[in-house]
């Protein structure tokens, strides 16, 4: 069954706690949105550091796997929230710092779909498929694409930089 939905790239971003956000932007800091995302209600902000928000119930940092290589970081391919036994490190902000003891993950790809669109599309939550992009001499195909059924989204992939580039 052949289906289309847009593939965006996920550049390296922080999910901020509202504690924490504190502690770096100081206490009366607000996020100010910078662009909304694809994600309904989701937006990346205008803070020095790269915040997307709304705020998460456990910091948590995306790195591609050469970001997480620079930085000397052994960070696992996880789907986002799947932060058990990942990665740690310092966060710091204008205002202070924040360690975290684990959150810092590579993303794995992964489809976002609305469960009307799943159901007309075939496909289930937490299921893996392929994906293939069409592109003029440069085509391929990725494997290990796991489904994310939820709502406030339209069908759309999510790779990091590292998997966009190689597109």
């Amino acid at each position: 069954m052949s289906y289309t939905f847009p593939v965006e790239t996920s550049a390296r971003h922080v999910h901020l706690t509202a504690e924490d956000f504190a502690t770096l932007f100081g206490p009366d800091a607000q996020l100010t949105v910078k662009k909304e995302l694809s994600i309904k209600g989701q937006f990346a902000s205008n803070e020095k550091v790269t915040v997307v928000g709304p705020f998460r119930s456990q910091t948590q940092v995306e790195l591609s796997a050469t970001d997480a290589r620079s930085l000397g970081l052994n960070a696992p391919v996880r789907l986002s929230g799947d932060l058990k036994g990942s990665a740690p490190c310092k966060l710091v902000g204008p205002a202070g710092e924040v360690e975290i003891a684990e959150g810092v993950i590579v993303a794995k790809r992964h489809l976002h779909i609305s469960a009307a669109e799943a159901e007309k599309a075939g496909v289930s939550h937490g299921e893996v498929i392929q994906v293939k992009i069409n592109s003029e001499n440069r085509s391929l195909i990725f494997d290990d694409v796991e489904v994310r059924v939820g709502e406030g989204c339209d069908a759309t992939m999510h790779v990091d930089t590292d998997e966009s580039n190689a597109a």
